[in-house]
């Protein structure tokens, strides 16, 4: 049976319900290290690679300049239900974006640097369910506005990558060092860009495109994001009470004070959202530091990068 058909069964028969992102997140993560290894499917972007290469390079030995390879292998709603149910799964290979040789094989590189690192970090369980998942949703989108393709869902994985490894720098044009965390804010007005265009040049419906892939990047993350948008929120209420002290207790000209220490202390004490029960360090004391959440121990348990893969499991 083909991997993603086995997939959608183990789906279905894990779904659980789930009341919010949190529990949502764990869930996926209990799903892919709990099922069987054969599950994911190890190197999987070497095969997207290697498919997007076969079909280019059919394409070019097309007569009068038409790419019949990617004609006969794309996501056509009307062909499907003619028969033609194989474009379900080889729309995965066509490619997409310029037909510059340059720009392919760079685009190419960048699918599988991106993909290989995702899997290295998550697994081939995870990394497979992550990618499939864009491909189900792509797939029930592609029946409605009658096309779906894989560039958005390629493009999305760029928003994991620098998730993970927000610090990661980058050569921009090949001179320029940017971290992958602004590369990734390039990235989202690109896709935000590219919802507009389809929105006013009369195409609503493929405006839903790019917006189902960032979908499958937030079923994934959107706890973490959520956490980090909480961890900022009170650092800036923090420094706003601070400042709210320091006006109040240190006003020149304005008297002697009574100060309440106990709401002094209260307000001034630092506030940390993640601590690693191994080593006690914190989004504080290490603001650089990456902290995960390990799926493995029987409890909410937050590791450093340093304890997450170092670390006895709590049962």
């Amino acid at each position: 049976m083909p991997a993603p058909a086995v997939l959608c069964i183990h789906l279905i028969k894990s779904m659980k319900e789930v009341v919010s992102l949190r529990a949502l997140q764990q869930w996926l993560d209990r799903f892919c290290y709990k099922n069987p290894p054969r599950l994911g499917i190890p190197g999987l972007m070497r095969y997207i690679v290697i498919g997007n290469v076969l079909v280019y390079l059919l394409n070019l030995f097309s007569t009068n300049g038409y790419p019949v390879a990617s004609a006969l292998l794309s996501f056509d709603t009307s062909a499907i239900l003619q028969g033609q149910v194989w474009r379900i799964i080889t729309f995965i290979f066509v490619p997409t974006g310029s037909s510059n040789i340059f720009f392919f094989v760079l685009t190419l590189y960048f699918y599988y640097f991106i993909g290989s690192a995702l899997e290295r970090e998550w697994g081939s369980n995870k990394f497979t369910v992550f990618y499939f998942f864009g491909v189900i949703l792509n797939i029930i989108l592609g029946f409605f506005v009658g096309t779906a393709s894989m560039y958005y869902v390629n493009m999305s994985m760029f928003f994991a990558f620098a998730t993970l490894y927000p610090n990661l720098q980058f050569l921009l044009f090949f001179i320029i060092p940017v971290k992958a965390k602004w590369l990734a804010w390039i990235d989202a007005a690109y896709f935000l860009i590219a919802v507009f265009q389809y929105l006013f040049t009369g195409h609503p419906l493929l405006a839903l495109i790019p917006i189902v892939a960032v979908l499958n990047y937030l079923l994934f993350f959107a706890a973490d994001i959520g956490s980090q948008f909480a961890y900022w929120r009170g650092r800036a209420k923090s420094k706003v009470r601070q400042q709210q002290y320091k006006n109040a207790y240190q006003r020149p000209g304005s008297g002697p004070k009574v100060v309440n220490f106990h709401d002094a202390k209260t307000q001034t004490k630092a506030q940390y959202l993640h601590k690693c029960a191994v080593c006690g360090k914190t989004d504080l004391s290490d603001p650089q530091m990456e902290f995960r959440y390990c799926s493995k121990c029987n409890g909410y348990y937050c590791y450093c990068a340093d304890h997450i893969n170092n670390h006895i499991h709590i049962q």
